[in-house]
């Protein structure tokens, strides 16, 4: 090979290599994550009927994400979350049908080492994230009495999903182990439709074997009247004595729209046992009008790997005047 062809592959072959080393360089701080959560038990609401079969997300929701951050400067930085839950025991898209692709968040945003993070599209609220951080079985839609209570669907007594759609969230640094953060969203109305402009602060502690949280949420309906106006206050502690961590949530939900209010407990418990861990959960709804439930939650987690985790839940759901609910479920829960 002759000089010239030398020099001619040269200059050919440096913008390739450029151009791939600017892309793997701009796709090292992209990453995919998720959590696959399937389960075979029962499950019986209060004064309904029992249903057995095989559930994605009893302990928690099955999903996927998508996120990255690009270095700006100067403590500086630009990141973004596309997380989309799924039904893994049968393939299909969302929590539910007509769910939205990326339900769980949609966000892009700003972080500053001195200054805290900032977020904005659609970002899960200040009191789901403490009400999954004050009790002994976190995010549990199948399991958690403080998640069942306060989110659970046509049975939870907040409005306003654990997600916020028009939102602009805000997150403090950590200082002497606070933190603060606040979430607003914007009244739009496309269409007739939009959000009434619900708002939520809150402030937590985190220091050795003690932490808590205060949060506070307004949620407005929207221009269809479709969401029911509450107001939720909640306070939270752990404390983690080594031998086993123990949980307390006190709340109020104050239904602005029907006039009642519903008073929330929590007590939790969570003991180190092996491989895994024994947890307990007790959770007692109680309304100013209507009948009081209570609902315990027990199980064992073991731990097979850092990332797979098989458990065994079973619970008592009880709401006067009706027959008991309950369930159980034998499940594995994998972190990818």
């Amino acid at each position: 090979m002759n000089n010239n062809n030398r020099r001619a592959r040269r200059w050919l072959a440096a913008p390739v290599l450029g151009l791939a080393a600017l892309g793997a360089h701009a796709q090292s701080n992209v990453s995919v994550y998720g959590l696959i959560d399937v389960s075979a038990g029962a499950t019986k609401n209060p004064g309904g009927a029992s249903v057995t079969g095989v559930d994605s997300g009893k302990l928690t929701t099955s999903n996927i994400g998508f996120g990255g951050s690009e270095d700006l400067g100067g403590g500086l930085s630009a990141q973004f979350k596309l997380e989309a839950f799924f039904r893994a025991d049968t393939g299909e898209t969302g929590r539910f049908n007509g769910d939205p692709m990326f339900a769980r968040t949609a966000s892009v945003g700003l972080s500053h080492k001195q200054w805290g993070t900032i977020n904005l599209g659609r970002t899960t609220t200040q009191l789901f994230v403490a009400t999954l951080s004050f009790n002994a079985l976190g995010d549990s839609f199948g399991y958690s009495p403080s998640i069942r209570h306060y989110f659970g669907g046509g049975q939870g007594v907040t409005t306003g999903d654990t997600g916020w759609n028009d939102s602009i969230a805000y997150s403090s640094p950590v200082i002497s182990g606070f933190r603060f953060g606040a979430t607003v969203t914007s009244k739009e109305s496309a269409a007739g439709v939009g959000n009434g402009g619900n708002w939520s602060a809150g402030l937590s502690y985190s220091g050795g074997p003690l932490a808590a949280t205060v949060v506070y949420q307004s949620v407005k309906k929207d221009a269809a009247a479709a969401v029911q106006d509450t107001e939720t206050t909640q306070v939270g502690a752990s404390y983690d004595a080594g031998v086993a961590r123990g949980f307390l949530q006190v709340g109020r939900v104050k239904n602005l729209t029907t006039g009642n209010r519903f008073d929330l407990t929590g007590l939790g418990v969570r003991v180190p046992v092996g491989k895994g861990a024994a947890v307990a959960q007790f959770g007692r709804l109680d309304p100013r009008v209507g009948a009081e439930r209570n609902t315990l939650s027990v199980g064992y987690l073991y731990n097979f790997s850092r990332r797979t985790e098989g458990y065994v839940v079973v619970m008592n759901d009880k709401v006067d005047g009706l027959s008991s609910g309950g369930g159980y479920s034998v499940g594995i829960r994998h972190r990818f």
